[in-house]
């Protein structure tokens, strides 16, 4: 590996590392929620964060979301919500009788929608073409989407009042799930510590241009063939597993490798280890199990399936020919 690009990453991780001291500076808590959502942004993908409510899941991501420096709108999602608020309208001028587009929060760097399953599937849906092709349709006029576009989604978990489950293509549209747990009692101490008087405030350490470029960096990763077996063959093991009726679709797949290079962005490595893909693994293909219904009921069903993939499909490499 050359010098420049071992010194291109470093670079990068530094303002990486300026990212995760911003947001722990609002957010107290695991680094690893964190380190998550770095992930999802540096491969252009998207975060779901699920918890139950309290957990400081709007918190993280809209502190978070000040760091990027990016334009950043918020949707609260409820039951009336329609498509065409996150997507925007045409609407007429009364003045020259001409219809003018309203966009919507959707027309945004970073789009933080809290509570995402509060709103019923057709609202839910508003979001799948803009989360998957970075664009927007309305009234058949095709509108892109800025760059850096990155969705933040908070839901509760569904058994709670009120929850609709999203389905599944909603749900393998988001790169990663962070599940956000009860704090630790020196880290809930900490927090009351932290916010008994004036709340800290997030400040900007990059803009929209960082961003991108550490996303170019990111792609950039090296790859060994050997590693995109092992990705294919983790995404294999559940679609033949006899608890899963749905296994991780090649989207999981390709959503593994791409990952598994942010994550080894974030350690300050220029190429991917067997280690990063493991370490991405939970948080990329769990949410995109459907597991029957016997394994539903099952206390962390998804979690023990990545687990006995990580434990029973082994990494070789390949001898290659001098």
């Amino acid at each position: 590996m050359s010098a420049a690009a071992t010194n291109e990453i470093a670079a990068a991780r530094e303002r990486i590392d300026d990212v995760r001291r911003e947001v722990a500076r609002v957010y107290v808590g695991p680094s690893r929620p964190v380190d998550t959502m770095l992930v999802a942004l540096l491969a252009r993908g998207h975060a779901l964060l699920e918890g139950v409510p309290g957990v400081a899941k709007t918190t993280l991501v809209k502190a978070f979301a000040t760091t990027l420096g990016c334009s950043a709108r918020r949707i609260q999602f409820t039951p009336d919500l329609l498509p065409a608020d996150i997507t925007g309208t045409y609407v007429l001028s009364p003045r020259d009788g001409t219809f003018a587009l309203r966009a919507g929060p959707v027309f945004a760097n970073v789009v933080l929608a809290d509570e995402i399953n509060r709103a019923p599937a057709k609202t839910q849906s508003a979001l799948l073409e803009a989360m998957q092709e970075r664009q927007v349709t309305i009234e058949g006029d095709r509108f892109e989407l800025p760059l850096p576009f990155l969705v933040l989604a908070t839901q509760n978990p569904v058994d709670l009042e009120g929850t609709y489950p999203l389905p599944e293509a909603q749900i393998d549209r988001f790169l990663v799930r962070v599940v956000m747990a009860y704090p630790g009692a020196r880290e809930e101490a900490q927090m009351l510590r932290t916010y008994g008087g004036d709340p800290p405030v997030a400040r900007p350490v990059l803009d929209a241009r960082d961003v991108v470029q550490l996303q170019a960096i990111a792609s950039r990763i090296y790859v060994e063939d050997d590693l995109l077996d092992y990705a294919v063959a983790l995404a294999t093991f559940t679609r033949t597993h006899p608890k899963v009726a749905l296994g991780a679709s090649p989207r999981a797949s390709l959503g593994l490798v791409q990952a598994a290079k942010a994550w080894a962005m974030i350690g300050g490595r220029p190429f991917v280890a067997p280690d990063d893909i493991r370490a991405v693994a939970p948080s990329v293909l769990g949410h995109r199990l459907v597991l029957t219904a016997d394994a539903e009921a099952e206390s962390r069903g998804r979690e023990r399936i990545i687990d006995e993939a990580l434990s029973k499909v082994g990494y070789r490499r390949g001898v290659r020919a001098v």
